[in-house]
């Protein structure tokens, strides 16, 4: 699987040579649209595989496995819950420590490597869409 960078970047390569290698207009419009059919069908081919992963581990017999991600999100969830609900009300009791309290959730999130949002984001992004691909195909197993 190539990662979405250096398909990117191949993807430009391949129009940039196009430009350079076919004068002719329409040839050159018949070999772009070659290129972004291509494109097109590898990414549709990385998007097929990793939702096939993700619907594999979330029908996994182990519970482990399958609750992983679930786990994950309900971490975040209550992240979110406390930072929207709980602080503002910590804050009307304690009012001079809010600025304190921000500036350190602030270094907090910012030590996050940038690496680990993409993968909640893609966890996140493939977990719901895979639950929904399933709630649309009707395929849930049992207590899922």
């Amino acid at each position: 699987m190539i990662p979405v960078v250096v398909a990117a970047g191949l993807f430009d390569l391949g129009k940039s040579l196009i430009d350079k290698l076919i004068p002719d207009p329409v040839a050159n419009a018949e070999a772009q649209l070659k290129l972004m059919e291509m494109d097109q069908n590898g990414r549709l081919n990385e998007l097929q595989l990793q939702m096939s992963s993700i619907v594999a581990e979330a029908n996994s017999q182990d519970p482990w496995t399958s609750r992983a991600r679930p786990s994950f999100l309900y971490l975040f969830y209550a992240i979110v819950a406390f930072m929207v609900v709980a602080a503002p009300l910590i804050g009307v009791i304690y009012p001079e420590k809010m600025d304190l309290f921000f500036m350190n959730v602030t270094k907090g999130f910012n030590a996050i490597p940038e690496a680990l949002w993409y993968t909640f984001t893609v966890g996140y992004l493939g977990y719901t869409g895979g639950k929904t691909f399933e709630a649309v195909k009707g395929v849930r197993g049992p207590g899922k």
